[in-house]
């Protein structure tokens, strides 16, 4: 039931440390309050459990893309603090976890680009996210509009004088939780997690800020595939095929413990796919 304070697209939380409260009215700004943390993934396990997969020859292949944004989103459930958000001073829990991402049409310097979210209840397994992201890619790179882009094309369209004043009344809505659902649901920003997958422009994964409009507290960079090095403890070395990601956090909604601990669950699912067969909800030892 919704209590005085919550937003349609978040609950107040109520009971936090007094930390938390006082961090958002001293650094108001998501953009602000940013810690970056990278990591480095060896492909192994990865590549074998996808060789696997589609030897059973799927409609649609399985990929890379696939299995992190599974381990994302899994992570996401298991470790609800990042799922929060912080809007108007007040910090938030987000009423469903999704992973948002663009969508490249074609693939030449003037291509468009669309917008697609995946939302999940806890209960999908990497089947169930292999199949939205199918649908949502399969719908982005049709010659239909999404809502999200729709609204863009509508502000754009508004005389250059209105600009300004539309901006602000869109900044105040976003403030107060206010925005309407026809151009929240299309809106990458507000959701949970933002993944772009550099890999697939042949670029390598880093830093990428976080944005003052929406409810996004967590942007994840995956860089292009590459063979690198793996050093051991008893000086041996191995070339393996790896992939780095980058993720960029609100540091305001846990502390660096939670993060590491966190950090160290997305690893060990990348690292044990298999992980990934398993509902979203269901709790990992790692």
């Amino acid at each position: 039931m919704k209590k005085f304070g919550d937003r349609k697209d978040g609950i107040k939380l109520r009971k936090i440390h007094s930390m938390h409260v006082i961090m958002p009215l001293i650094f108001p700004n998501r953009c602000d309050n940013e810690a970056f943390i990278s990591d480095r993934i060896d492909l192994t396990a990865i590549n074998a459990y996808l060789a696997k997969k589609n030897a059973e020859k799927p409609e649609y292949a399985y990929n890379l893309f696939q299995v992190i944004v599974t381990a994302v989103l899994k992570t996401m459930v298991l470790r609800p603090k990042m799922n929060r958000f912080i809007a108007n001073n007040t910090m938030y829990l987000h009423k469903e976890t999704s992973a948002s991402f663009t969508v490249k049409k074609i693939f030449t310097d003037d291509g468009a680009e669309a917008l697609a979210q995946v939302r999940v209840n806890g209960t999908e397994t990497i089947d169930d996210i292999h199949n939205e992201i199918f649908r949502q890619v399969s719908f982005c790179r049709s010659d239909k509009l999404d809502g999200g882009t729709e609204s863009l094309n509508a502000v754009a369209a508004i005389p250059g004088f209105l600009k300004k004043i539309v901006g602000a009344g869109a900044r105040f809505l976003d403030r107060h939780g206010w925005m309407p659902a026809s151009v929240t649901e299309g809106d990458p920003f507000y959701g949970s997690v933002y993944l772009s997958n550099l890999g697939s422009i042949k670029l390598g994964a880093g830093y990428h800020h976080l944005a003052n409009w929406g409810t996004c507290s967590v942007f994840c960079t995956i860089g292009e595939k590459k063979m690198r090095p793996f050093y051991y403890a008893d000086g041996t070395m191995q070339i393996k095929e790896c992939v780095d990601l980058g993720l960029t956090i609100d540091e305001r909604i846990a502390d660096g413990y939670y993060y590491s601990r966190t950090v160290k669950l997305l690893k060990h699912l990348l690292e044990n796919p298999e992980l990934l067969e398993k509902p979203l909800n269901e709790e990992v030892d790692y």
